[in-house]
This record gives C-alpha cells, sequence and structure tokens, in this order.
C-alpha cells in the first residue's frame, strides 16, 4: 500500500498566491487549474489567495456537497443536468482481456462492491456468450439489482447483445429479474466494419437496428441503450440518420464508442458536440460514451465527452479491456470532481470515492492483472514521495506535490475503529476487516481463512490489509468446483542436485494421488508432477510472484495456462512458501479449466 500522508490544518492564517487559469472567471478556492482547450492562449494574471490549510482541490470540490444527491434514476432523462451516469463495464469488456475467467462468485463480488462503489450502471455481461455469463448476470441482477439503499439507490444491470432476437431475449432473460434492467444492443456502423464484417448496407444496417431496438422494448424492456459499433471511424451523416431511427424505436441511452481508440480528444469531443446538434430527438435521449485506450487517450476522450455534453460514462475499474482496455473509472471520476468547476462546469458524478481503492484492490485479485506502481489514483506509488525536493514540499505543505488526499480515495493507514489484528485477534474482528476490505464470505470460506490467518499470524509480527486480502483471494479465487485439491509437496533444490517435487493431490471422490518429477528448478518439478497426476493439456503462459511486506511475507502467485482448444484461464494462490503458492495457483488455474470447460468466444468488442 502506499505510504499515506495526512494534511495538517496550521493555525497561521498565512495566504499563498497561485496563478489563475481560469477562462471563465469562477472563483474556485483550488491550487491547480486545469485549462480547458480554449483557455490555453488567454492565461490570466489575477491571483486567487486562501488559507494554508485549504490544500486539496478534490476536497473543495462541490462534488463533496451534501446536497448535490443523485437525482432520481429515469431511463432517458436526468433531472439535473449537471449529473454524469457512470456506467461500469468492468465485468463485460473489462473480462475481455487474455486469461480473463472469473467465477459466478468473483463476479458477484464485484458487482456488490461496484454498488458500494456508487456506479449507476453495472454491465454484468453479455448473457448470449456462454451459459455462464448468463447465469452470472442473471444471478447479479437477482441479489445486486435488488439491493435497495436507504436513499433509493440501487445499480441499473445490464446485459450485453448483438443486434440479433436471441441475444436481446437471451439478455432480457438475464437482467429482467433487477428492479431496474436494461438491455444494450449493439451493430457495427463505420465503412469497414460493414463492408468487411456485417456485409450489409446502410439500409440494412438501419433496419437491423431499428427492429432490434423495438423488439428489445416490446419484451417489455422500457431501458433500452444502443451502440452504433465503431462510431469513431463512421460517417457523420449516416451516424446522425441511424441514431435518429433508433430514438424513434425507443432507444433510451445511446453510447458512442470509439471501438478502436483512434480518436483524439478535440476530434472525439467535436463528434459528441455534432451529434448533440444534429441528431433528430437527441434531446429525448442520454448520450454516452465508451473510450478503448489503444493511443492512450481513453480517459481524454471520456473527459471531452462530458464536456461536449455526453451524460453517461463507460468506463472499467482500473482500465481494465480488451487489448490496451478502457477508460479508468478511477481516472475520470477524481478527473471531475478534482476540476471541477473551472473545466467542467460543476459536473458531478454519484460515485463514493472512499471505495475506489478498496474496489481496485478486489478487481485486480480477481482477475490477475497487476497494476503497474505508477497507475494514477490506486497505483502504490500514486501517493509516495521519495525525491527530496519533493519531501521537502510535503513536509512543509501537502498541497505541494498532492492534489488530493489518499483517504479521498479510500487509501488509508488504519481502519477507522483502530483494531489491528494480530494472533489473539477473534472471528469478529477477521470478519469485520474481511468486510471492511469489501469481501463477503460464506462461513466455510470465513472459517477457513480464520485458522490460516491465525497461522500466520503467529509467525508475522503485522498482518497487512495485503495479507489479508491474499488469503482471502486464495480462497475465493477457486474453481467452483474444486475437482482436484492441493494436500502436500516436498521439494529438494540447490546446486548440489537436481530438482525434485513430490506432489499429493486429492481428487474429488477425496482418493489420493501422489506423483514425482525432476525439473528445471523447484517450480517447474512440481508443475510436472501435477501434470503426471492431472494430464489435462496445459501450457502456462505467465507466471506472476507478488510478496507482502517483509522478509516473513505471504507469497501471492498468478498463474495464466491455455488449454488444448485455446482457451485461457488464471488460477491463484498463496502461502509464505513462493513454491507452495505457485503449486495453489496451477491447481487453482487447471480446476478453472475443468469446471468451465471450452467457453463459448467472448462478446464482441463494443
Amino acid at each position: 500500500m502506499a505510504t499515506v500522508f495526512r494534511s495538517h490544518v496550521l493555525s497561521s492564517p498565512r495566504a499563498y498566491p497561485i496563478s489563475s487559469v481560469n477562462s471563465n472567471n469562477h472563483s474556485s478556492h483550488a491550487l491547480l487549474h486545469f485549462p480547458s482547450h480554449s483557455s490555453f492562449s488567454s492565461i490570466s494574471n489575477s491571483k486567487l489567495y486562501f488559507p494554508k490549510s485549504t490544500v486539496i482541490p478534490c476536497s473543495q470540490s462541490q462534488n463533496n456537497t451534501p446536497s448535490r444527491r443523485r437525482p432520481q434514476y429515469i431511463p432517458n432523462h436526468i433531472p439535473d443536468p449537471n449529473y454524469v451516469r457512470i456506467f461500469d463495464t468492468t465485468l463485460r469488456d473489462g473480462g475481455q482481456f487474455p486469461g480473463a475467467s472469473m467465477t459466478s462468485k468473483e463476479k458477484i463480488d464485484i458487482a456488490r462492491q461496484l454498488a458500494k462503489l456508487g456506479v449507476d450502471i453495472i454491465e454484468a455481461g453479455f448473457p448470449a456468450a456462454s451459459n455462464d455469463d448468463f447465469e452470472a448476470v442473471k444471478m447479479i441482477a437477482t441479489e445486486v439489482g435488488n439491493a435497495v439503499d436507504d436513499e433509493g439507490y440501487v445499480p441499473v444491470i445490464c446485459g450485453l447483445s448483438r443486434c440479433n432476437e436471441k441475444d436481446i431475449r437471451t439478455a432480457w432473460e438475464a437482467v429482467k429479474y433487477a428492479k431496474r434492467p436494461r438491455i444494450h444492443t449493439f451493430i457495427a456502423t463505420s465503412a469497414i466494419h460493414m463492408e468487411y464484417e456485417l456485409r450489409k448496407t446502410k439500409e440494412q444496417v438501419i433496419d437491423t437496428a431499428r427492429n432490434m431496438v423495438k423488439f428489445a422494448r416490446s419484451l417489455g424492456c422500457d431501458d433500452v441503450e444502443f451502440s452504433p459499433e465503431d462510431a469513431g471511424r463512421s460517417d457523420r451523416e449516416f451516424l446522425y440518420q441511424i441514431l435518429g431511427e433508433v430514438i424513434k424505436a425507443g432507444a433510451t441511452t445511446l453510447n458512442i464508442p470509439d471501438t478502436v481508440g483512434t480518436n483524439m480528444p478535440s476530434e472525439f469531443g467535436k463528434l459528441i458536440a455534432d451529434i448533440k446538434a444534429n441528431t433528430p430527438g437527441i434531446e429525448n435521449v442520454i448520450i454516452s460514451t465508451h473510450c478503448q485506450n489503444d493511443l492512450g487517450l481513453s480517459t481524454a476522450n471520456t473527459l471531452e465527452s462530458a464536456r461536449s455534453g455526453a451524460r453517461q460514462l463507460e468506463v472499467t475499474i482500473n482500465g481494465i479491456g480488451e487489448r490496451a482496455g478502457n477508460a479508468s473509472l478511477e481516472e475520470v471520476v477524481m478527473a471531475l470532481k478534482c476540476a471541477n468547476h473551472h473545466v467542467f462546469g460543476g459536473l458531478y458524478t454519484g460515485i463514493s470515492t472512499p471505495h475506489i481503492y478498496p474496489t481496485s484492490k478486489m478487481v485486480e485479485e480477481y482477475s490477475g492483472l497487476k497494476l503497474q506502481r505508477h497507475k494514477a489514483i490506486v497505483g502504490a506509488n500514486a501517493f509516495a514521495h521519495e525525491g527530496g525536493i519533493n519531501q521537502d514540499g510535503m513536509l512543509k505543505h501537502k498541497g505541494t506535490y498532492e492534489i488530493m488526499a489518499p483517504e479521498e480515495v479510500g487509501v488509508e493507514r488504519s481502519d477507522e475503529a483502530g483494531i489491528v489484528l494480530g494472533k489473539l485477534s477473534g472471528h469478529h474482528a477477521l470478519k469485520n476487516k474481511i468486510e471492511e476490505l469489501g469481501y463477503e464470505l460464506k462461513y466455510d470460506q470465513l472459517d477457513s481463512i480464520f485458522w490460516r490467518f491465525k497461522a500466520v499470524a503467529k509467525q508475522k509480527k503485522r498482518i497487512t490489509d495485503a495479507d489479508l486480502r491474499a488469503l482471502v483471494s486464495d480462497e475465493v479465487f477457486q474453481a467452483e468446483q474444486r475437482i482436484w485439491k492441493f494436500e502436500d509437496l516436498q521439494v529438494t533444490c540447490g546446486t548440489l542436485g537436481l530438482p525434485t517435487a513430490t506432489v499429493k493431490l486429492i481428487d474429488v471422490d477425496g482418493k489420493t494421488h501422489v506423483a514425482c518429477s525432476v525439473g528445471t528448478g523447484p517450480v517447474d518439478s512440481a508443475y510436472k508432477a501435477i501434470d503426471l497426476i492431472i494430464k489435462e493439456p496445459a501450457t502456462v503462459e505467465h507466471s506472476l510472484n507478488d510478496f507482502t511486506e517483509g522478509t516473513d511475507a505471504i507469497a501471492t502467485t498468478r498463474v495464466v495456462i491455455r488449454g488444448k482448444a485455446g482457451h485461457e484461464t488464471v488460477g491463484m494462490g498463496a502461502s509464505m512458501d513462493a513454491v507452495v503458492s505457485s503449486v495453489k495457483a496451477y491447481v487453482s488455474a487447471l480446476n478453472k479449466m475443468l469446471d468451465f470447460g471450452q467457453k463459448s468466444m467472448p462478446a464482441e468488442e463494443n
């Protein structure tokens, strides 16, 4: 976890001047100004003065004002024109990177955490892609989609579908159990896609889109989102035409995707402005955007779209997704919050930002996609200051090098209750801490983790949040049917002989299997011994070890394997022994491969 620095309030009322880069003459109380594209050449010479204690621009944002509540949810209308809906597609587009294969339990955990975070719409998956996807979306719709909080908030649960009756009907059957269900259907509109992928004319594409939106509405769904795939490379006049037709057919949200991440921010912002100005009936729907990150511009494009009139932004936690990923929720939300008035004119979201970091860590663990340390907002270095000049500035004034407080996004030094877990801690304290980290476990899972926690606590002086996440993830990041269970491992290695491993596994019927093998090292020999037992053709594509703090660290291993049909699965294991951790991860990945079988191809990207 990144080092946390807390802002301190000095009694001295000294003020420090900063230059205002604000072409709109707003008197916002902020340390930093982010100029709009129209104000780079007209920097004001005026000064702003404020007390030294006012150091965190994001904390000054009206986003934190209690009166700015989430407006009533109406599918095609937002009562407050400054409110921006956050559409999270972590469980759909975010799950399309190589090796992504989360279990239903993991998807439910993430969906619950997204609800805690306060996202407006959860795109739970592509129900027609496979039976597993269908069941996961249905479960999320039933459980998370009906958990209404005291203020009436409950997330919309959305299912993706292509523009055909089978996909749309399947999506409806999965999401209809939610209090607020949505169908999201799409068809390509760019010349290259229509010619080579669809082999349809413009007229045929319009006819298909119109009829499929009508069909979705006929099923009883009053919240239908339509996306013209590859809109960023589509003919403008054609876009205005097809979007106008689906509005008349009953679409409530129009999503404009930069599907291959090729647009520049100014270009994409103008696209949204042009659609808003030229599409008949546009005043009766919500404009949304979905930006891929192929050129590293997804966050910039998404923010520019908000400035141009989009009021739904499609994002993923940690920016994960197809190819180079998507716009990152944490970056988009905190940019809106930090540069609120002087750039975005008061736009705000319903996101509870202290839940950002716990959600990021959960997605990192469950997806198996390790974050780079310098990742904005949630990376390990996001609030770390090592350079001498930076450290000197931080000691004098936190606002010199921090534009937000770590606590704003959920990075804390300790829990609010001051509970420190150790070898004398009981079930209740452990349960509370695990729930604080965002996990909901069954009793048998909690009991299993408790005894492992006690064993670790006997060997470690300090149990960190990272240690607990490792133990929890090792428990829940398993196939729902544990066909093979790891039991024991013995390795011999070093410079004096061949590395040798003996592995004991238990099959689903309780029968013990033991195998021994040699290899290039202890992990390689252990994997080969496992292969002798399980006999499931698979290739290890990637193996990564991560360690918590100290020489008594818990090793967390993520293994990506590829089966004979090309399908990839991720396994994870945790142990204070790095080799044991690797073995558990490999068995976990093999269990997933056997449990899931060969899934259908992933959803077409949007």
